[in-house]
């Protein structure tokens, strides 16, 4: 009876191990997928406070927590789903799939820079959205979550190419997984960002000497902090598209490109020292410069498109790609 007993408690340690282990292993994979995805997270956090700019502050963070909620309903409910069964019945749609998100993120990116570059501007509405009602704050909200929805996508694709091996079971897990926490972590810190300058104008009003201080550089700087994280999603735009593209033409079997940079890497490699960085910025910058051409070429597409459609557009000032995109 002992001897039955042990040889239980023993199997239930053996499982208990297999259990951690497997836990560990969802653990490192779904952070690989989560770096991997990295980019685009960035670029997730880095547009949605455009969505409640001018927004009561009593009102910035239920509607924050409106679009996190439909970013996680568009991951789990619509994307997931989709993507499983794409990766367990046609898998060689991936690349494909990953490609045309590439290339929007390249288009974006492109047109960000486009319109840095050239004083551009869309339009924006004298009254902010938030300000118009609540039936102005719904529709911007759920302009939100369908931009969400193409980021959310990348993301969760991205993610899905990085543990493609794994079993369904395990990548299913491990996606519900990466969608719990880039939600989490994505607007988390909007919210943070979005709220931060509030917490700049308690402080100054309430507070004395240092912290009323910091509280008034909170409120200074908050407006540069924004400005740098849409440069920075700009970036990530630009180098995530292009390197999805680098990859993919590979994986396609058009090897040359991909080569090119492959044989860079090696040249600078070497380098005592600092030879594995100069050779991920060497991978960084060709991932980008791809990506500005390719986004540089559909910018101009969109262009000519949208003066096909609207002849007189540019007579207003109204003849940018970003009309005809959105």
């Amino acid at each position: 009876m002992a001897g039955g007993l042990a040889a239980l408690l023993d199997d239930i340690a053996t499982l208990a191990k297999l259990a951690a282990a497997s836990v560990d292993d969802v653990s490192a994979a779904a952070g690989r997928a989560s770096a991997k995805a990295a980019g685009v997270v960035i670029d997730d956090t880095a547009v949605t406070p455009r969505y409640v700019a001018g927004a009561a502050a009593n009102r910035e963070l239920p509607m924050i927590w409106k679009i996190a909620r439909g970013s996680l309903r568009n991951k789990l409910l619509f994307i997931l789903p989709a993507i499983l069964l794409l990766s367990q019945f046609l898998p060689w749609l991936l690349t494909p799939i990953l490609m045309v998100g590439g290339t929007y993120l390249a288009f974006e990116g492109a047109e960000k820079l486009w319109e840095a570059i050239s004083g551009k501007q869309h339009d924006k509405p004298a009254v902010p959205a938030p300000e118009q009602g609540p039936e102005a704050e719904t529709r911007m909200v759920s302009s939100a979550i369908r931009t969400d929805f193409i980021l959310s996508a990348e993301i969760m694709v991205i993610a899905l190419n990085e543990v493609a091996d794994e079993q369904l079971v395990a990548r299913a897990i491990i996606l519900v997984v990466v969608a719990l926490a880039i939600t989490a972590v994505v607007y988390g810190i909007v919210a943070l960002i979005v709220k931060m300058d509030d917490v700049g104008v308690r402080l100054a009003a309430t507070r004395h000497g240092f912290v009323a201080g910091f509280g008034r550089g909170l409120v200074n700087a908050m407006p540069k902090v924004l400005a740098v994280l849409s440069t920075v999603g700009i970036a990530a735009m630009l180098w995530v598209g292009g390197h999805i593209l680098l990859v993919g033409v590979d994986e396609l079997g058009w090897h040359g490109l991909y080569d090119v940079v492959h044989h860079l890497e090696e040249a600078v490699h070497g380098v005592a020292g600092v030879g594995g960085f100069l050779a991920w910025l060497v991978n960084t910058l060709a991932s980008a410069l791809i990506g500005v051409v390719v986004g540089a070429v559909v910018v101009l597409v969109m262009h000519q498109v949208h003066k096909r459609r609207h002849p007189h557009a540019d007579a207003d000032g109204d003849g940018d790609a970003g009309a005809a995109a959105h």
